[in-house]
């Protein structure tokens, strides 16, 4: 019950901080979070959908894949989380306002929010939803890191992006990207237990 406890309440952190990074500081300058947010983005863009709901659609498409290689405890956090995210989204854009925003400051400070969120969820076994479904399999399958299979797959998606709204998209979901991916592998592999501890017995 404990450590139901805690992973869900690390999965809210996760999804929220998420949510935070791309509603607070990307989404209004249209710089794409992800693959997802990349995605999101484009039916925003076509569509007019609101950027919370393009971003259930794209990460909701993305749970069969998750059922199939990751298990239904795993699709079920991930719709958990992705909920967390975009109800976030939503409210950010609904309550804040972001005229006469740094837009440079924005793309760092969204960044390392999204990376954290995303290496919080990722800690726990758990998809952030859109492509961090492959980058889990990828990370689970070599063992390793998921921040650099993160990388590549936005990439692609990025330059997608860019080439039908803005070529300075590219540029700027490129810098997003290595930032979060980053802060991806350190909320990841950081053991927070270890540094607690030791902290503790320096005092």
């Amino acid at each position: 019950m404990t450590d139901f406890i805690r992973k869900n309440g690390l999965v809210i952190a996760g999804g929220t901080i998420q949510g935070l990074g791309m509603g607070l500081f990307l989404f209004p300058h249209a710089i794409p979070s992800g693959g997802a947010g990349g995605i999101a983005v484009l039916l925003n863009y076509f569509f007019h959908l609101d950027m919370g709901l393009a971003l259930w659609i794209v990460n909701f498409s993305m749970l069969v894949v998750a059922t199939k290689y990751l298990g239904n405890k795993c699709a079920l956090w991930t719709m958990f989380a992705i909920t967390m995210t975009s109800l976030t989204v939503a409210f950010c854009e609904q309550y804040y306002l972001t005229a006469y925003r740094n837009e440079w400051f924005d793309l760092v400070m969204g960044s390392i929010f999204l990376g954290t969120g995303i290496g919080l969820l990722l800690r726990e076994g758990v998809s952030n939803g859109g492509v961090g479904v492959i980058a889990l399999i990828i990370a689970r399958r070599r063992n390793s890191l998921p921040g650099s299979a993160l990388f590549w797959i936005n990439c692609i998606i990025f330059i997608m992006t860019g080439f039908i709204i803005s070529l300075e998209i590219i540029v700027q979901a490129l810098i997003s990207q290595w930032i979060s991916t980053k802060m991806v592998d350190i909320v990841y592999y950081y053991n927070f237990n270890q540094a607690y501890t030791l902290g503790w017995r320096k005092k």
